[in-house]
């Protein structure tokens, strides 16, 4: 219901605010208008000293964090499967006056030989096949395709000296995830809850065991 109804809203290209920075959000990018997970991330990454140090936002859909957090002094990298959302977050990189590294990725795909201070994920989490890259936002495989390939891959990418935050919901299925999680070593702490409109949402750093 909420995909659908984000999807309508985003016919055309809508703004979106955080503080002083503002983005143009594209037709098929994930929404942040009627969903909570970003401005959860981006009231959590003002906790953290970012100045100088090297941040990847995993599949980053609008950017606004990405931005965010390059305006708080970190080198950032973002990252997408979406060609659209990339080229809107050039745009819009430009408008905020900061410079980030822009790649079209599948996960880490294109990343192996980088290594990052922070990681911040937002992923998708409901278990269905996504038709276009507009669901590849929503829908992580009737399979959990996406946490199993992206829990194949971020033990390489996490150690002792860096922090890797994933945002979920109640709306997902937690234990599914931490399992494909735990099978590669990876486990969840979870360090921030905030319930809105009686929907909880669960930040946690995620930690190779």
């Amino acid at each position: 219901m909420l995909q659908k109804a984000s999807a309508y809203y985003l016919l055309k290209p809508r703004k979106y605010k955080y503080k002083d920075i503002w983005v143009w959000v594209e037709p098929t990018v994930f929404p942040p208008f009627l969903t909570i997970s970003t401005k959860i991330l981006l009231e959590f990454s003002e906790t953290l000293s970012l100045e100088g140090k090297t941040f990847l936002e995993l599949g980053c859909g609008c950017g606004i964090i990405s931005i965010y957090s390059a305006k708080n002094g970190a080198l950032v990298t973002a990252t997408d499967i979406n060609p659209i959302a990339l080229d809107a977050l050039t745009k819009n990189a430009t408008r905020n006056e900061v410079a980030l590294e822009i790649i079209e990725s599948n996960l880490f795909d294109e990343l192996q030989t980088k290594t990052f201070d922070f990681i911040f994920i937002n992923p998708p989490y409901y278990p269905k096949e996504p038709k276009s890259v507009a669901e590849m936002a929503w829908f992580c495989g009737e399979g959990f395709e996406y946490f199993e390939k992206l829990f194949l891959q971020l033990p390489k990418f996490s150690s002792h000296n860096n922090k890797i935050y994933m945002i979920l919901s109640e709306d997902c299925q937690l234990e599914k995830i931490k399992a494909i999680a735990l099978k590669n070593d990876m486990a969840f702490e979870l360090v921030f809850e905030k319930k809105v409109l009686g929907e909880a949402h669960f930040l946690y750093q995620l930690n190779k065991l």
